[in-house]
């Protein structure tokens, strides 16, 4: 049978009510409701079957959740599912002796705290039938529709993958294939995976290890991207206790012994903070959040000794958006608050639609709450601030949003067959089904995929049109790219990264803005050396896809072909030069008759350029931009300036830089352009390319100088080149 744990006699691990507050169901209930006694309903549930025309008193705590979130809901469905699924399920018990039917009851009800919509309840109580009784798929779809029938069946299918080590690729991509077609099949496999850990004691101490050790590397990071923080939180800490029984031990004592304080820090910030909010006339409630077993676990491993505040957070909930921002502004205005602790995901959701604001407040050193006060020792209380249907939507993540393939009320149409389109699917998963059809095989599916889900955490950059990009930590402008653009990120060049240039090897950090700089060669490829900066999987999978189909390609970009250092064109040089060899240049007069002109190589004025001239040697006057950074250092050394102005005569020599990334065939491109915009070379340099990219400084004769806009936009616009400019002279040192 699917359920192979068993309701063993004392639950494992037994978490402290502090924990488990941690891990509640996604809204805030007014009362707490006791644990439920799922071996007596499970036991009442074979006396006797239900009347036809009543609800079975075994689903009425099912009943009771699933209205306390759809007060309208139609309960028929969901007591034709439990009679089907008590009645196929007579006779079968699980290991400890309880009825089977008890598991369905347990999944349901988990499901039903969080929120989920009827289909999702029915399929769930229906969910063990078809693989564990006689029941047929056909039978499913007569009772209860196709949404229903789908649903069992996508269960059904995960319950026959091992998630072992030595789980089949193939297998494995077709579960969360089938997943990715409908996100409430693995919200359904989640549930009944909590159910068997929280009931795990009778198995053999080496069979929890393994259960925990799958739960721990595959269904938790599952939990976690679908944004179902309350089964994730609950999943992880039952794994704790299993794999890390001492850690485990030692983190109970710890909550126990801060539960036993005769006072609260957080209670009394939190009354502080009631307070301040009140005054303000902001409607919020306040409350403490305790921390759950493993995230103490973790805060302790970073401090080291724990305090008072470590033990929990406190969470403020309001009706709208604008509220969230206007508690932010009076607690900080109010209380100190820690800066560095700022973090706007409401602005900037996270990749599991995740949404809230994060702060610290420091308490100060000396507390009123007691004569002569109580000393804070520097405490920091983090605070979350969210509206209640963020708070339904952290807890619950897609079970929240309900059935995402209902019709709208516009009376649309339905989608063809074969398309379900998910408005409420993450992007990690829609990209998911985007990897496993460009991967080359099951095997490198699965490893790429293992890797992405030990990525807990994300980072979110901007592009330059206002839109993100959601990037495990660690991405580098690699991943960037292929998140963007797919496989024409092939045809990459390079990043700028804050406004500033940056290789594709750089790694981002949140908050980031990255311009991707783009060829346009449809044949571009990328650089083999892309796979030791590429972390996603979508990156590694379409840089391997390429290099599989294109053996020998993928030549390293630091080593452009077709390029010679100091490269040099006597032949253009010598047509360029006037009589005795001396270069031409456009006409620039002096208010110092007879004296020769010079244009400064530092600069290399051009019409209609502002001048000014200097003496040097000989009676020659030198003629610089304005601009030119020589100019104020002659001026700071007392030099006397000569007036100079253009004359009629257009032609002109200028020295322009081109940075480029490297890629074969380039410097024939970029003399092919500067050829057919009218400039003739003088000489060329080409600097050895250093991480990915290489300089050109070109000195040109122009015919006429209005063409030299024209020259450098040809000049651009070659595919990597990302930047053409004049020569800059840099001032010496004083």
């Amino acid at each position: 049978m699917s359920a192979e744990a068993t309701n063993p006699p004392t639950p494992v691990p037994v978490v402290p009510a502090a924990a488990t507050a941690a891990a509640a169901p996604a809204t805030v209930r007014r009362k707490s409701r006791p644990r439920i006694d799922l071996r007596r309903l499970g036991r009442a549930a074979l006396l006797g079957s239900a009347a036809r025309d009543r609800l079975p008193d075994a689903i009425g705590h099912v009943v009771e959740a699933h209205r306390a979130h759809h007060p309208d809901a139609d309960l028929e469905p969901l007591r034709r599912a439990y009679v089907l699924a008590e009645s196929s399920h007579r006779g079968q018990t699980r290991k400890s002796g309880e009825p089977y039917i008890t598991h369905p009851l347990a999944v349901t009800l988990i499901l039903a705290e969080l929120g989920a919509e009827t289909t999702t309840l029915t399929a769930s109580l229906l969910h063990d039938t078809v693989e564990d009784t006689e029941v047929t798929l056909d039978q499913v779809r007569e009772q209860f529709g196709e949404e229903v029938r789908y649903l069992v069946d996508g269960v059904t299918k995960l319950e026959k993958v091992d998630y072992g080590a030595a789980a089949e690729p193939e297998t494995f991509r077709k579960m969360l294939v089938a997943t990715g077609s409908d996100v409430r099949v693995m919200s359904i496999k989640l549930a009944d995976r909590l159910h068997n850990m929280r009931t795990l004691g009778v198995m053999r101490p080496e069979k929890q290890a393994r259960i925990a050790g799958v739960t721990r590397d595959v269904l938790i990071p599952l939990a976690e991207r679908l944004g179902v923080q309350a089964l994730k939180t609950e999943l992880e800490d039952l794994v704790f206790a299993i794999l890390h029984p001492e850690e485990y031990k030692h983190t109970r004592e710890l909550i126990a012994e801060n539960a036993a304080r005769a006072e609260d820090p957080l209670a009394v910030v939190a009354e502080e903070m009631r307070t301040v909010l009140r005054e303000a006339g902001l409607s919020a409630e306040v409350l403490i959040r305790p921390r759950h077993f493993v995230s103490v676990h973790r805060v302790a491993r970073k401090r080291g000794r724990l305090r008072g505040t470590d033990f929990g957070r406190l969470l403020v909930l309001v009706a709208e958006d604008a509220d969230c921002y206007g508690v932010l502004g009076e607690l900080h205005t109010c209380m100190t608050p820690v800066v560095s602790e700022f973090k706007d995901f409401i602005a900037v959701p996270k990749f599991n639609l995740y949404q809230s604001l994060h702060t610290a407040v420091a308490l100060p050193r000396t507390r009123n709450g007691s004569p002569g006060g109580t000393p804070a020792d520097g405490q920091t209380v983090e605070v979350l601030i969210r509206t209640h249907q963020m708070h339904k939507v952290a807890e619950a993540g897609v079970i929240a949003l309900g059935n995402p393939y209902a019709a709208d009320a516009s009376g649309a149409d339905d989608p063809a067959d074969g398309e379900r389109a998910d408005p409420t699917r993450p992007g990690w998963l829609s990209r998911l089904l985007e990897w496993q059809q460009a991967a080359s095989d099951p095997d490198t599916f699965w490893s790429t995929l293992r890797e992405d889900l030990a990525q807990d955490r994300e980072i979110t950059v901007f592009r330059p049109d206002g839109g993100t990009l959601g990037l495990p930590e660690g991405a580098t402008c690699v991943d960037a790219a292929y998140g963007q653009y797919g496989e024409d990120a092939h045809a990459c060049l390079g990043a700028r990264v804050n406004g500033r240039l940056a290789t594709l090897s750089t790694v981002l950090k949140d908050g980031d803005t990255v311009e991707l700089l783009m060829g346009q060669d449809p044949a571009s490829e990328p650089s083999r050396e892309w796979l030791e900066h590429a972390h996603t999987p979508a990156a590694r999978i379409a840089i391997q896809r390429w290099l599989a189909t294109h053996p020998g390609g993928g030549a390293p970009a630091e080593q452009p072909a077709g390029y010679r250092a100091d490269a040099d064109f006597p032949e253009r040089r010598a047509a360029a030069a006037g009589p005795g060899g001396r270069t031409q240049g456009a006409d620039v007069r002096t208010d110092r008759p007879g004296a020769a002109v010079r244009l400064a190589g530092c600069c290399t004025p051009v019409p209609p350029d502002e001048i000014t001239g200097f003496p040097v040697r000989g009676g020659v006057v030198t003629v610089h931009r304005l601009e030119c950074a020589a100019v104020a250092h002659m001026k700071s050394r007392g030099r006397a300036e000569i007036g100079v102005h253009w004359g009629d005569t257009t032609a002109c020599r200028v020295t322009l830089v081109a940075e480029s990334f490297g890629r074969r065939g380039l410097l024939a491109d970029l003399t092919e352009a500067i050829a057919l915009a009218g400039g003739d070379i003088v000489s060329a340099t080409v600097e050895p390319p250093s991480e990915q990219r290489v300089r050109h400084t070109y000195t040109l004769q122009l015919p006429d100088a209005a063409d030299l806009p024209a020259l450098m936009r040809a000049m651009r616009d070659v595919p990597g080149v990302y930047d053409v400019s004049r020569t800059r002279h840099q001032a010496p040192s004083p």
